[in-house]
């Protein structure tokens, strides 16, 4: 769901619907929306070095093969976001892919989330994508304790009332 989607009643601007007037939290109510099917992905990147991103590429870590490891910790943290994310809804997760692409210097996530419900599956994305790079950085630390994570951001949505895009 859209962090600002509904026009403040009072001046007709925009405003963060999980504040309430007060400016306390509130969880959106979204008992009106449609259902429809919904699906996001999200990416983030870890930096190391070459000679990291080799043995990483290789399976060769200390650690063991953490492309492995980071892909099933992406998709169990999807199916946990409501339970990280205070005001998340829980949805009924249909898919969840996670997948890599390894560069010189960077490995990047990508992760692909779809449900057929009613509101978006951005966070679930986005926290799919984080934890899977926090995987891959807790299985590199061993040998490369400066590695950084960077770049986490959505990268397209498709469903729902505000539609479909892609950056």
């Amino acid at each position: 769901m859209d962090a600002v989607n509904e026009d403040n009643p009072a001046t007709g601007t925009p405003r963060l619907t999980h504040l309430r007037q007060d400016g306390t939290a509130q969880m959106v109510d979204v008992s009106n929306k449609a259902e429809s099917t919904r699906e996001a992905t999200a990416t983030a990147t870890v930096r190391s070095t070459a000679e990291v991103l080799a043995l990483l590429g290789a399976g060769e870590l200390p650690k063991g093969d953490a492309l492995s490891v980071a892909r099933v910790a992406g998709i169990m943290a999807a199916k946990k976001t409501p339970d990280l994310i205070p005001l998340c809804h829980p949805l009924p997760i249909a898919k969840v892919t996670v997948d890599f692409e390894l560069d010189t210097t960077t490995v990047t996530v990508f992760a692909t989330v779809k449900t057929r419900g009613i509101t978006g599956v951005e966070m679930e994305a986005l926290t799919a994508a984080s934890v899977a790079a926090l995987s891959v950085y807790d299985m590199i630390k061993a040998v490369d304790k400066h590695a950084v994570l960077t770049d986490i951001k959505v990268l397209a949505k498709s469903g729902g009332k505000s539609g479909d895009w892609t950056i």
